[in-house]
């Protein structure tokens, strides 16, 4: 059976996620325990106990999704994608789901990509808009007619909802603009920064430094990646994407169009909720769509 297996991003969070892991199998255990060691903090206990605020810091919320994903993988008995991908920060779930990446390696990635980030949000403050209703090409044009303040098209989630990212005034500017032009909604997201955008440059020099000191494998099936929303196989050239990524914005319609043109019709999601899944419905509503489970 073709079986495409997708990882959620950031937002996905929620207090509580992973515990079940934790508390019934040994290697779930095994597995949070080098985390925290390899994190230099007891991640667990934020995941486990904390607040929603606690959880929402991005040096916690990447990793915390990371590990709830990449630890429920490898717990699956019948683990068998023909094909993976994943939304921003689940690229990364999906290349140690996939073989690509160590769980260690993915880790420390991870952790970097999340401070990184952080830096460059604390060093030029943005925000992100979610845009609902309106044609991409519509929204793609106001972002470029916005010409004293940053704004880009961040996230193609699926047809009629498109994330804009951007500088705090770029964002405001390119609202106002969307909501004359038509958009039915134009939401503010509570997030740190404007991911998916040249503000993010700094950090993508950063973790481009990290991602060359990293071994990258061979993966057991193809990958589809963010920034093309094509399927690759070749480690070089995820390595570069991956790199891309942080600029670049995660083309997640085009992802999931070519990945049904592949035939799948069944789509698993491993990770917290359920957000992927309501992406593809909206696709097609017949597809087979599940979150994975042990």
């Amino acid at each position: 059976m073709i079986k495409a297996y997708v990882f959620p991003g950031q937002g996905a969070q929620f207090v509580g996620m992973g515990k079940d892991l934790y508390d019934h199998f040994s290697k779930a255990k095994d597995m949070f325990k080098k985390a925290n060691s390899i994190l230099k903090f007891k991640i667990t206990d934020v995941m486990f106990e904390g607040t929603d605020e606690d959880l929402r810091q991005t040096k916690v919320t990447q990793p915390a999704i990371f590990l709830h994903s990449v630890i429920l993988a490898s717990m699956l008995e019948d683990f068998d994608p023909t094909m993976v991908a994943g939304h921003s920060l689940g690229e990364f779930s999906a290349l140690v789901a996939n073989k690509v990446l160590t769980f260690e390696d993915g880790l420390r990635l991870v952790s970097k990509r999340a401070m990184a980030m952080q830096k460059a949000c604390e060093a030029q403050p943005g925000t992100m808009a979610a845009v609902v209703g309106m044609e991409d090409a519509a929204i793609e044009s106001v972002c470029a007619s916005i010409k004293d303040a940053v704004v880009v098209p961040a996230n193609y989630n699926c047809p009629g909802q498109l994330v804009i990212s951007g500088s705090v005034e770029g964002v405001a500017a390119a609202s106002e603009k969307l909501k004359e032009a038509g958009a039915k909604r134009v939401v503010p997201l509570s997030v740190g920064g404007a991911f998916h955008s040249p503000l993010m440059e700094p950090a993508r020099v950063e973790l481009a430094e990290a991602i060359k000191e990293t071994t990258f494998n061979q993966g057991i099936c193809p990958i589809y990646q963010n920034v093309t929303g094509q399927s690759v196989n070749d480690p070089e050239i995820i390595k570069k994407n991956l790199i891309a990524q942080l600029t670049s914005p995660v083309l997640w319609t085009q992802t999931m169009s070519n990945i049904l043109a592949n035939g799948v019709r069944t789509v698993i999601e491993v990770g917290p909720g359920t957000v992927l899944q309501g992406l593809f419905r909206k696709m097609d509503r017949s597809l087979e769509l599940s979150s994975a489970a042990v």
